[in-house]
């Protein structure tokens, strides 16, 4: 393997590791938004809960200006009827008593209806109001989780940051260059591991002499995929699985024998 290789490799790990914390950071507007729209729905509803009321406290009023106007209409009638002079008249202001009294009962109606319709209005402002306490409550503490999430997260990309300036140190700029340039095409991933006979990134087929140059231990060269063109390197997993393998073999005869009964 070549002598940067590892460095390199170290250096994407902790590239792609930021990527994902650099994702997740920029989700907490998000989700500092959503809390923001659930407090102002809910003052919204307060709002129209209180236009509603204001409206029926008006409509109120009308209605009982209509009852005083046609009681005070079917008082000048009634005062009237005694000075009328002959039955037709009579019969007339009658009539336009009668109609008087039928539209008082129903402005008195309405009027009751509007009370009634008044008092849900203020039950659902209330009710509004409640809400909107509670929906605060929630969402203060929502800000505080969200808040400290994002201040862990933060010092998570600090420590990355760190991470990756000493895996920069081991790599000359030119190299350091090359490769952020390759990554930059291709979504943060400069490097490709060979898997079976290909790359491990787009799956081209790569040349056997290649993957032979990569196996050997004094390699001191790089190679890029002819079809992606990240720079390949080749990983060795048969030393790891067999390191994993020796240590589960040790822990199990490290372990007593089981008694006989």
């Amino acid at each position: 393997m070549h002598p940067h290789l590892k460095s390199l490799i170290e250096l994407q790990a902790v590239d792609l590791r930021m990527i994902g914390i650099r994702e997740r950071l920029d989700r907490f507007p998000k989700k500092l938004a959503e809390v923001e729209a659930r407090v102002t729905s809910a003052k919204q509803q307060v709002a129209a809960a209180k236009e509603a009321l204001l409206t029926g406290q008006k409509e109120r009023k009308t209605f009982e200006m209509d009852v005083d106007q046609w009681k005070e209409r079917a008082k000048k009638y009634r005062s009237q009827s005694g000075e009328v002079k002959s039955n037709e008249a009579y019969k007339a202001l009658l009539h336009e008593i009668q109609n008087a009294e039928l539209e008082v009962a129903k402005a008195e109606d309405r009027l009751l209806e509007r009370m009634v319709s008044g008092e849900e209005y203020d039950r659902k402002v209330k009710a509004a109001e409640a809400a909107v306490k509670e929906v605060e409550a929630a969402a203060g503490k929502e800000r505080q989780s969200i808040q400290a999430e994002y201040n862990a997260t933060q010092k998570e990309l600090t420590a990355a940051e760190a991470v990756r300036a000493a895996a920069m140190a081991a790599v000359p700029e030119d190299l350091v260059d090359h490769y952020e340039r390759i990554a930059k095409r291709h979504g943060g991933i400069a490097l490709a591991e060979i898997r079976g006979e290909g790359c491990g990134q787009c799956g081209v087929h790569i040349r056997p002499h290649v993957i032979q140059k990569l196996q050997r231990d004094g390699n001191d060269e790089f190679f890029h995929c002819e079809t992606c063109t990240r720079i390949l390197y080749y990983a060795d997993h048969s030393a790891a699985s067999g390191a994993q393998g020796n240590s589960a073999s040790a822990a199990a005869s490290a372990e007593p024998p089981a008694r006989e009964n």
